[in-house]
């Protein structure tokens, strides 16, 4: 299967939730390896720092509806926390989006 046959996939996360750099890479990896294995090309993973959020939730979401991406991937629901109540922020971008949220638990 060749990487143009495969749907983008895009992720979200919280810098602040990570003790380093190098944590926030590890996770990007750790999300990139979920998604080749889903079936998925993985692009850009939005980091979110607390002091200018939701700029990142914002680009998340304009790069959702520019590229039409069907899926998100997050590694926790509480990575939604500085945009609002993360189960209402999911309910809301799945059905404005129309792309899908799935979680992949990395550890921090």
């Amino acid at each position: 299967m060749t990487d143009y046959s495969r749907p983008l996939l895009l992720g979200y996360a919280r810098r602040d939730l990570y003790l380093s750099g190098r944590h926030v890479d590890d996770m990007k990896g750790e999300l990139g390896e979920f998604g080749q294995l889903e079936g998925f090309l993985m692009g850009s993973v939005y980091v979110e720092d607390p002091e200018t959020a939701p700029q990142a939730f914002e680009g998340l979401v304009a790069s959702v509806s520019r590229y039409e991406i069907t899926a998100v991937v997050l590694p926790s629901l509480r990575h939604l926390a500085l945009v609002g109540d993360p189960a209402a922020v999911r309910a809301q971008f799945e059905r404005v989006t129309g792309a899908r949220i799935v979680l992949h638990e990395v550890t921090p």
